[in-house]
């Protein structure tokens, strides 16, 4: 069986070749079988996944149908995408009680919880989208937005109250206090604007060394991207020329997703500790695990194990895409992964075997 690894990616937005590898580690993208009649990993995961996808007419017009996204494609969204997307990292608990968040009768859960915060301030009066505001607000102001509905805080708030300071102040700055100001000097190219937004805000840069070589995910850059041309589909400030260059968003859930459909394998090492180590975040709280192969516990970020996993989840989305394409069905790679990731989000029961990394970080 041949192999993928992530050592010779340079960088997530340009990541469209084969890698090859003689000596895998401990994640496989199954690309093809030994037997010459079977159908290879990442291809039945394409028929799976396009056969799904086409029964439920998944297409961009989806992301404006959740309650909590901007239903009007305008200049207010865009700020709106881009605080989120800003704050887009760490959801998941080691806690009994899970941070939530209520709004208009419903409770919120992960990624969730941020929205509905966001709205629960504009909707109070609160300029939270306005970076004029956020860049100046004090920490009980914005640990005031993000309130959880218990005592449990939404995760990492200090760095998320350090990430706002910094954005804010490079908008008010250079950029008049919006977003949509930096989006109009990237004449639409996805490209330019994934650059211009790891080049203008520190807290943006995904970037890491695996065995000596930079490898740069740029998961948050490119969602951003993905989020503004999902909202407007594609046209006016959403339109970008080279949309298809953008990859999947190397996060958690998504790899539970393509292990789940078997586009990746873990190996028995790394499968056991993840395993291991939810049961230990989760009993005595973020253990750090620094050394490879780690005691279980967090993964911290950069870890090559960490690194394998968000590398080969980009080359196995690329594969599908390429999969599915033959058969003569356009798809993007961002298209894949909001159906990857809302599939993991409605059938996370049925995928509760595989375990997911935890890893505490800003990048996802």
């Amino acid at each position: 069986m041949r192999m993928r690894r992530v050592d010779d990616m340079q960088s997530a937005a340009t990541y469209a070749k084969e890698l090859e590898s003689e000596d895998p580690e401990e994640v496989t993208v199954r690309l093809d079988a030994g037997d010459v009649y079977a159908m290879s990993g990442e291809a039945r995961a394409a028929r799976q996944i396009l056969t799904r996808m086409k029964s439920v007419g998944y297409s961009t017009a989806d992301w404006k149908k959740h309650t909590l996204t901007p239903s009007i494609a305008n200049s207010q969204a865009i700020e709106w995408i881009f605080l989120v997307d800003a704050l887009n990292f760490s959801f998941w608990s080691d806690q009994p009680r899970q941070y939530s968040v209520t709004l208009d009768g419903k409770t919120y859960h992960g990624y969730w919880t941020l929205c509905a915060a966001v709205n629960r301030a504009l909707a109070a009066g609160i300029p939270i989208t306005d970076a004029a505001y956020y860049a100046k607000a004090s920490d009980e102001e914005l640990a005031d937005v993000f309130r959880g509905d218990s005592v449990e805080s939404i995760p990492l708030l200090g760095e998320r109250i350090g990430v706002l300071r910094e954005v804010g102040r490079v908008l008010v700055d250079k950029y008049q206090g919006r977003f949509s100001n930096l989006l109009a000097c990237c004449e639409g190219s996805a490209q330019r604007l994934v650059n211009l937004v790891v080049t203008e805000f520190m807290c943006f840069r995904d970037e890491h060394q695996f065995h000596g070589r930079p490898v740069a995910m740029y998961k948050r850059a490119q969602i951003l991207v993905a989020d503004i041309w999902a909202c407007f589909e594609g046209k006016g400030l959403g339109r970008f020329v080279d949309i298809d260059s953008i990859t999947m968003f190397a996060d958690y859930r998504v790899p539970q997703a393509l292990c789940h459909f078997g586009a990746l394998e873990y190996s028995p090492r790394l499968l056991e500790f993840l395993r291991e180590s939810e049961k230990v975040v989760r009993q005595v709280g973020e253990l750090n695990a620094q050394q490879c192969p780690p005691t279980p516990g967090l993964l911290p970020p950069g870890h090559p194990w960490e690194i394998e996993i968000r590398g080969n989840s980009i080359w196995a989305v690329e594969c599908i895409k390429r999969c599915i394409e033959e058969s003569g069905t356009p798809v993007n790679a961002i298209l894949l992964d909001f159906y990857l990731w809302d599939y993991s989000k409605e059938y996370a029961k049925e995928m509760q075997e595989i375990p997911i990394h935890l890893t505490r970080s800003i990048n996802y």
